[in-house]
């Protein structure tokens, strides 16, 4: 999923997602659509699908990675969060039944559930206690979301997630936890938070262990396309990551023979097509050397060019992964992209 935090999907216009790049769902994020534009806008548009005018599905997470990352301006209790605007400073509080009308309002196809997102460095203290406010957020995330009604005539569905840090024995439990909601499919958070890759996987295998395979199974997050590979791998269907735009907004290009910084001199002589393998229309119209010179000048179309890129190769890049699983050859293929995906040009 393209990850449109502010309904938006930076740099990219709703026809070049839909036509050009192909995404069938986008993600919003709660916290910051909740401050702006606000939820009395966003109702009276009609939901953010008339808001944005994208008309595909779209995700929206509950705001809790947000909470996590606001250290020093956010309090945890049993009750919510209590947090200050990253804009003005004031003063809100999120409960998991607030989060749940907020998502109401959103309206986004898929919602999840509001939790704690403890870092990857926890100790298994801190961890077991930040489990089971998730936990018991989720219980009144569910209550909630029962007793309401969506708002603009189609159904929503909520996504439990699984947390528990890098803790097997919590995860698991959560994991387990988590099912006993039957819920229509399940997320695995608190993952690319500063543990280990290794650890990451082993995370993931712990949990798909467990979750229903007949339901999908959202990776939050998540990652490099190296860590996409993996994760389908071990299990996982769905993802979402903020690396194919900021990453080119800052230069870095993902192709599948590696990396390219376009703002290396290599460049600037190089004519040939960002992407040779790719048949997006940015790969067939502008040369590396065009790219480079945009970026070097600062140009703006060089910030768009990079994302529309990177959106079309990773998405180019899991249907390929699709292929491959029916065709039952899934880790030949991911042993021969690996290698070619994490390298530098």
């Amino acid at each position: 999923m393209p990850v449109g935090t502010l309904g938006t999907v930076k740099g990219v216009h709703q026809r070049e997602l839909k036509d050009d790049i192909g995404a069938q769902i986008i993600l919003g994020n709660t916290y910051h659509l909740y401050l702006r534009p606000g939820l009395e806008i966003l109702e009276k548009a009609g939901g953010l699908h008339r808001f944005n005018g994208f008309d595909r599905p779209m995700l929206t997470d509950s705001g809790g990675f947000q909470v996590f990352s606001l250290t020093g301006i956010r309090k945890l209790s049993r009750e919510g969060c209590e947090f200050r605007s990253h804009i003005d400073g004031s003063k809100h509080f999120f409960t998991p039944e607030k989060v749940m009308d907020i998502e109401r309002t959103i309206g986004a196809d898929i919602i999840m559930a509001f939790d704690e997102c403890p870092p990857g460095t926890a100790d298994f203290s801190y961890a077991r206690k930040s489990l089971d406010l998730t936990h018991h957020w989720l219980e009144r995330c569910e209550k909630r979301f029962s007793e309401t009604s969506p708002k603009y005539g189609y159904e929503q569905s909520l996504f439990p997630i699984v947390q528990g840090c890098v803790y097997k024995d919590l995860r698991r439990e959560s994991a387990r936890f988590a099912t006993g909601f039957n819920a229509d499919g399940y997320a695995i958070g608190g993952l690319a938070v500063g543990e280990p890759a290794e650890v990451m996987y082993e995370m993931i295998e712990e949990v798909n262990d467990i979750l229903p395979q007949d339901r999908p199974r959202y990776l939050m997050g998540v990652g490099t396309p190296v860590n996409i590979l993996e994760a389908i791998a071990r299990g996982v269907d769905m993802f979402d990551c903020v690396m194919p735009t900021r990453n080119g907004r800052n230069a870095m290009l993902f192709t599948a023979d590696g990396i390219l910084n376009m703002r290396n001199a290599k460049w600037a002589t190089d004519f040939s097509p960002v992407d040779a393998t790719s048949t997006c229309f940015v790969d067939s119209n502008y040369s590396r050397a065009y790219l480079h010179h945009l970026f070097k000048s600062k140009e703006l179309l060089a910030m768009q060019i990079a994302s529309i890129h990177n959106l079309a190769f990773y998405l180019r890049l899991v249907k390929e992964a699709r292929r491959h699983i029916m065709a039952d050859d899934y880790s030949s293929w991911m042993a021969d992209m690996l290698p070619r995906l994490s390298r530098r040009l």
